[in-house]
């Protein structure tokens, strides 16, 4: 148990979090923007740090914090927090693992509906002063299957969704045991086979790195489109654009790529592909509830009570 601690928070987080930390009685230390070294010269005499997914915390940063009790992501990907380092100098990890759910539910059904409609593209033809009605006809999801890759939280967020526009809906997870009744799980060649549209609910381990790849495409059919709001580098993007380009499916819609922030890919400027800057989490409802759970966890965690949202054991 620590009593006022000291809590350094590199990112932006809701100022209702920042107001959490504060009325349990501990020092609150925003430092925005911070480089490596200021990172680490930040850190010393912090019990507690609180991140997004932009600070990365390595064995170097965590060897810093030699006062560290906790660790706190404000948000569900643990990508950029070395957790096993963390567990070896006894510092609790924690996320935020609800605060995005339905944002990120809602977003893919948003790239759903985009790729399927060819929303942006007409849009821009559109503004440049052409009227291309004939070119950008696309497919109803009414009648269509989606194949939900990780049926998590999120997968039957989007999976309750997609039921209520009319899809058929068929799911992969190895893990799941309890589905819903109007939901068939397959293995993962008959579900890509089966598909009109992919949709990925997974985290990025070694196991699911380049699981979407030019093999697995060999299954699917021509008018397959793929999404993905889960994480980068889950999708081969240069397989997935070969096939985009030469017809074997028809298109995709990402919001999350292997190297992040980029402004360059293989599938940028393909007829068929919708893409967006990481938006998935990016609501005011999402923010404000990240901000908030995260600051509950690292409150309780100081105080030394059981923390619900720990993803190690120190």
């Amino acid at each position: 148990m620590v009593g006022m601690a000291c809590v350094l928070v590199t990112e932006k987080i809701a100022e209702a979090g920042l107001a959490i930390l504060r009325q349990a009685g501990h020092q609150v230390e925003v430092q925005l923007d911070l480089d490596e070294l200021g990172l680490l010269t930040a850190l010393a005499g912090a019990q507690a740090l609180i991140v997004r997914s932009a600070t990365q915390v390595t064995p170097q940063v965590l060897a810093a914090g030699q006062d560290l009790v906790v660790v706190g992501r404000a948000g569900v990907g643990l990508d950029n927090v070395d957790v096993e380092a963390a567990t070896k100098q006894g510092v609790l990890v924690a996320n935020a693992p609800y605060a995005n759910s339905v944002s990120a539910a809602e977003h893919t059904m948003a790239l759903l509906l985009a790729v399927a409609r060819n929303v942006p593209q007409a849009h821009r033809d559109l503004v440049d002063g052409k009227w291309n009605r004939a070119r950008w006809t696309g497919v109803e999801l009414s009648g269509k299957t989606l194949g939900v890759i990780g049926l998590g939280r999120i997968g039957r967020l989007v999976a309750d969704r997609a039921k209520a526009f009319g899809m058929h809906v068929v799911a992969h997870d190895p893990y799941l045991e309890a589905i819903p009744p109007w939901v068939t799980l397959l293995p993962l060649q008959e579900l890509v086979g089966q598909a009109d549209f992919l949709t990925l609910h997974l985290a990025r381990t070694p196991e699911t790195m380049g699981l979407i790849n030019a093999e697995l495409l060999t299954n699917a059919k021509p008018n397959l489109r793929v999404v993905n709001v889960a994480r980068g580098g889950i999708i081969d993007e240069d397989d997935l654009a070969a096939a985009i380009v030469s017809g074997q499916i028809a298109g995709a819609a990402l919001d999350v790529f292997a190297t992040e922030p980029t402004t360059e890919s293989p599938l940028f400027g393909l007829p068929g592909v919708v893409v967006t800057p990481h938006l998935g989490a990016s609501t005011a409802e999402a923010q404000d509830k990240a901000g908030t759970d995260i600051a509950e966890q690292v409150v309780l965690a100081l105080a030394g009570q059981p923390v619900p949202f720990a993803v190690n054991k120190k």
